[in-house]
This record gives C-alpha cells, sequence and structure tokens, in this order.
C-alpha cells in the first residue's frame, strides 16, 4: 500500500510539475525590463520539481538568533538536488556554471529567473562575476553559491574558493552558512560518469529521500579583518559539521 502512495504521489507530482514548468517556460519568451516575473515563479518552480522528485526536504534550523534578511548563502556542493533544493526553500539568486544556460527547458527558465553564470575554468569569468555579485547583492537580492567551486563528492572538498567572502566584505553582507546531507547519498551524489537524467531517476528511486538543509548562524564581515580570515571561519566550521554529520 505505502508503494502504491509513493507512486500515485510522484505521478501526481509529475503532472503538476509538467503544467507548471509549460506555463513557467512560455513566460520565459515575454519581454521584460528588470526583474521578470518567472523570478518571481521560481521559488514555486522549484518546490515543484523537489515534489516531482518525491525528495523529503527538512529544513533543519540550528541558528541561536534570527535569521537575516539580507545574505549570501554557501552550501557544500554533494548533488545536482540543491540546484532547486535550496531556491525551493530560500529566496535566492544563484550562481551556476555557465553550461546551465544550455540545458533543455531548465537553461532558458534559469536564466529568465536571474540566475548568474560564470565559466569556471576562465579565470577573466571568475573575476567579473565578482562584480556581477557585488551588483546584485547591493540591490538588495540574495545570493545562493557553492564555495567549494562545483560538485565535490559526498564529503567536503578540502578547500574553498574566495569569491563569497570577497563579495560579503565588500557589501557588508553577512555569509549565511547551509549544510547540505543526503542520507542515501549514493543516490545523491553527483558522480562522474552520471548524467542528469541518470541521477534524476537515481532520486526518484532511491530508498531513502530524505534530504537534510541545515541552517547556521551567519558570519558577520565586521567580525573578520579580510576574505581570506573569513574564509578560513567557514572552512572550519563546514569541517566540523562535515565530521558530525557524515563520519
Amino acid at each position: 500500500m505505502l508503494i502504491l502512495l509513493r507512486a500515485l504521489r510522484k505521478a501526481l507530482g509529475w503532472v503538476d510539475f509538467v503544467v507548471l514548468t509549460a506555463v513557467v517556460y512560455l513566460l520565459t519568451y515575454l519581454p521584460w525590463r528588470g526583474r521578470h516575473p518567472v523570478a518571481g515563479l521560481f521559488h514555486a518552480w522549484c518546490r515543484s520539481f523537489v515534489r516531482a522528485l518525491d525528495v523529503d526536504l527538512r529544513l533543519h534550523q540550528h541558528n541561536r538568533r534570527p535569521l537575516p534578511g539580507h545574505y549570501i548563502l554557501i552550501a557544500n556542493h554533494p548533488s545536482a538536488f540543491e540546484d532547486i533544493g535550496i531556491p525551493a526553500l530560500f529566496d535566492v539568486v544563484s550562481l551556476a556554471k555557465i553550461q546551465v544556460r544550455d540545458w533543455f527547458v531548465v537553461g532558458r527558465i534559469s536564466i529568465a529567473a536571474g540566475t548568474l553564470y560564470v565559466d569556471r575554468e576562465d579565470a577573466d569569468s571568475r573575476q567579473q562575476v565578482i562584480d556581477v555579485m557585488v551588483e546584485a547583492v547591493s540591490a538588495g537580492r540574495n545570493l545562493a553559491l557553492y564555495p567549494e567551486g562545483g560538485c565535490k563528492g559526498r564529503r567536503l572538498h578540502d578547500a574553498f574558493k574566495s569569491g563569497a567572502f570577497e563579495v560579503s566584505m565588500r557589501t557588508g553582507v553577512p555569509i549565511l552558512p547551509v549544510f547540505l546531507h543526503y542520507e542515501a547519498q549514493d543516490d545523491f551524489e553527483w558522480q562522474d560518469p552520471h548524467t542528469l537524467p541518470d541521477k534524476i531517476r537515481h532520486m526518484m528511486f532511491t530508498v531513502n529521500n530524505r534530504a537534510n538543509y541545515h541552517v547556521f548562524d551567519p558570519l558577520l564581515p565586521g567580525d573578520f579583518a579580510d576574505k581570506y580570515q573569513m574564509k578560513a571561519e567557514a572552512f572550519r566550521r563546514f569541517s566540523e559539521w562535515n565530521r558530525r554529520f557524515l563520519e
């Protein structure tokens, strides 16, 4: 009975997602100055995608103080799921690799939603996107990015990039750390030579669909001498959470 109920929930989720995707995709062709209407629907579209995948997405608030209204969210990046999981829970504009722009259907939706892009292999692109992120944050947007610099596996990578922390220091906007923990790591982790359709299938049919997103107190730029000190503290905290949740 539980298997049938889950199958029915998935089927209904996909009907809802396909209909909403069709509407949002058609809206991307609507010319618009400023923030596109798709950006206002992107949160709902991501939540619909989460339901279609039948992922049990849980937000755990470990923060001792109220979260800031304006922030730069950073997270570890073991899976492709967080590309929809993070904006399903938080009002953010994401930084993504430039290849996402060319993804079927999703690419066009992400562009209209205001996603920022970077060519990770191009030093000039990596530097230019810092100014783009500063501009977005200064305009009042919340950012979401992954300081590991891409999907590095289920365990935390050995270093963080400096971009998020430079933006924080230049704008005075705090860093909001979110640690991601997928209980069925084999099904969620992005591994070569898996493709995106492979991972969607793995996530849909996992025997444990729980995704835990742990939110902690922000790092305030005024508490650090420079971006390097801030980055070191962020990495220390993520390393501690890595041991706590994954080891």
